[in-house]
């Protein structure tokens, strides 16, 4: 008899040795990692680690001197981030890419652009065909506007509400475009311990009830051993430990490299 064991989840994201430099400075040296289907997968490192840099590597931003980005089985490394963008990669930033001047709802709108169709026969038969998928994408997005709790400032413009409400919002604007992967740089940057609470909930709730797999650049050590399911470290472009978010955190060389020393 054949006994079947339970299969490891499928790798939608593998990096191998990726390389990359800015003149003389090596900002990534080698590293490798790879994603599951459904996790929730963290990095984390010193400031100048190669955390965005390593992000903007997948995402086509700044693509690696040497080494392979595969994604859900494609190998992506080096081409456009609005064609990444177009298999299913959306991402939030590290410093707010908010539109000021707009407000949320617009910002969020902003986010279905991958989905629309835009042409000359579209915009001149409207009341026939655009219209029909205009009201889609809105509809959508106010599906999001509910599941992140944003529907009190959806009419006030951006630039007016709390950082929280605003880091929120790029999270909307992320999944609207109903991503396969998110990535999300420094998410909690700038909010309070409540805030951050409210936000870790959401992204768990991205992940188990919109199925998205999640890739965390965060600073706050506590908020990725609470949510995440694997993560790894960074220091100076170099991976200095990968595993369970205790196992990282306790190795000697994530120590050092936070406090200077083993403690």
């Amino acid at each position: 008899m054949n006994i079947s064991k339970s299969a490891e989840p499928p790798k939608l994201l593998s990096c191998e040795q990726i390389d990359r430099s800015f003149g003389g400075l090596k900002a990534l040296n080698g590293v490798s990692l790879s994603v599951s289907r459904g996790e929730i997968f963290g990095l984390v490192g010193p400031n100048g680690s190669g955390k965005t840099t390593m992000v903007n590597a997948i995402t086509g931003f700044y693509p690696p001197d040497a080494g392979k980005v595969i994604f859900n089985g494609r190998d992506i490394t080096g081409i456009k981030p609005y064609l990444i963008a177009r298999l299913g990669v959306a991402r939030t930033f590290q410093n707010l890419a908010l539109f000021k001047g707009m407000s949320v709802l617009d910002n969020i709108l902003l986010g279905r652009h991958v989905h629309m169709k835009p042409g000359v026969l579209s915009t001149a038969l409207y009341w026939w065909m655009a219209r029909k998928e205009e009201v889609a994408n809105r509809q959508f997005v106010e599906e999001i506007i509910d599941f992140l709790q944003l529907q009190s400032a959806r009419d006030e413009p951006v630039e007016t509400i709390p950082i929280g409400l605003q880091k929120r919002v790029e999270l909307a604007r992320a999944l609207v475009a109903e991503p396969t992967f998110l990535i999300l740089d420094e998410p909690m940057a700038g909010m309070n311990q409540e805030e951050k609470e409210y936000m870790a909930r959401f992204i768990l709730d991205a992940r188990d009830e919109m199925g998205v797999t999640v890739f965390l650049i965060e600073h706050h050590m506590d908020v990725v051993t609470g949510i995440c399911d694997r993560m790894i470290a960074l220091s100076y472009g170099e991976m200095l430990a990968e595993g369970s978010p205790k196992e990282v955190i306790t190795h000697p060389r994530v120590i050092e490299a936070y406090l200077g020393g083993s403690h």
